[in-house]
C-alpha cells in the first residue's frame, strides 16, 4: 500500500484527500479478489459492484480506484462508466428550520460554525481548513483556499453571520494563520467526523424532523435563495461552481422550488 500510496502522489498527482479515498477502496478491492487478481476476478467484481444497490458515487469512486491500482500494478484497464441517475434533493431546511437550528447551539463557538454554514454554504471539509485570516470581516464574505477540484473562491456572509463569528474569536482568541475552528480539549483541527456530528446535534437539540447532515446546509442555501428569486448566476457565484450547467443541475434537483416560483409568478384570471 505505501508504494501505491507514492504511485498515487508522484505518478498520478492526485490530491490528498483523493489518495487517502483511493487507499481505502483498494484496500476493500484486495480483501475480495486479492492483491493480484486475474482478469475475471475483477471483471466479476465490477460486474457485482455495478449490479449492487451501492450509490452511483460508491461504485465510481470504487472503480475509478480500481483503475489507479490496476495501472499501478502495469494492466491499466478502463471500465464503462453507468448513466449518473436524476438526483432530487428533497426535505431541504426552511428559513424557519435553520433558525431553530442556529438558536439550538449552545455557545458562541457552536453559533458561529452553523451560522457560517447556512449562509455560506461552505463545504464540509473547507470550514474545516479556514484559517482566521479567511474571515474577511470588512467584506462580510469568506476566502476559501483549495476547496473542491483545488479551487479558490470567495463566499458571501450576511453581516449577522459576521457578528457570530466575532464573537466567537473574542471568546476563543487566536492568531490569524491559526485554523478559524479547533477541537475544544486539544485544539486541533476540526475534522469533517467533528462537523457532522455537531451538525447532527443541533437537528436534535432543535427537533428537526429531518435528517440533518452538514451538505444539508448547502443545499438548503440553494433552495432558500431560489425561493427569495435569486439568479441562477448569483447563485454560482456563492456556491463556487465551475461550470454554470453544475448550478442548473443543482437548483432543478431542488423540489417544491418551481412549484413555489409558478404560485409566485402565475396570473390571477379569477
Amino acid at each position: 500500500m505505501q508504494k501505491f500510496e507514492m504511485f498515487l502522489v508522484t505518478r498520478a498527482g492526485l490530491m490528498p484527500v483523493t489518495v487517502k479515498g483511493y487507499l481505502g477502496s483498494v484496500k476493500r478491492i484486495i480483501r475480495v479478489i486479492g492483491e493480484n487478481p486475474s482478469e475475471f476476478d475483477v471483471e466479476s467484481y465490477v460486474n457485482n459492484l455495478f449490479t449492487s444497490n451501492y450509490s452511483y458515487n460508491h461504485k465510481t469512486n470504487t472503480v475509478l480506484a480500481l483503475e489507479k491500482y490496476l495501472e499501478f500494478l502495469g494492466r491499466p484497464t478502463r471500465f464503462g462508466r453507468q448513466r449518473k441517475p436524476r438526483s432530487i434533493i428533497k426535505d431541504t431546511l426552511t428559513e424557519a428550520e435553520i433558525t431553530r437550528l442556529i438558536f439550538s447551539a449552545k455557545n458562541a463557538r457552536e453559533t458561529a460554525i452553523i451560522s457560517l454554514m447556512a449562509y455560506s454554504g461552505i463545504r464540509n471539509q473547507e470550514i474545516c481548513n479556514l484559517r482566521v485570516k479567511d474571515f474577511l470581516i470588512t467584506q462580510n464574505a469568506v476566502r476559501i483556499i483549495q476547496g473542491k477540484f483545488s479551487k479558490d473562491g470567495i463566499s458571501e456572509v450576511t453581516p449577522e453571520c459576521s457578528m457570530s463569528i466575532i464573537e466567537y474569536l473574542k471568546e476563543f482568541p487566536r492568531e490569524d494563520s491559526e485554523f478559524l475552528f479547533t477541537t475544544l480539549v486539544r485544539g486541533n483541527k476540526m475534522g469533517t467526523g467533528d462537523i457532522r456530528k455537531l451538525v447532527k446535534t443541533l437537528g436534535i437539540r432543535a427537533r428537526i424532523n429531518k435528517r440533518v447532515y452538514p451538505h444539508l446546509l448547502r443545499h438548503s442555501l440553494t433552495a432558500n435563495m431560489l425561493l427569495r428569486g435569486a439568479d441562477i448566476i448569483s447563485l454560482k457565484n456563492q456556491l463556487r461552481h465551475n461550470w454554470l450547467e453544475t448550478t442548473l443541475h443543482y437548483a432543478n434537483s431542488i423540489i417544491f422550488v418551481e412549484k413555489n416560483l409558478y404560485q409566485k409568478f402565475a396570473p390571477s384570471y379569477i
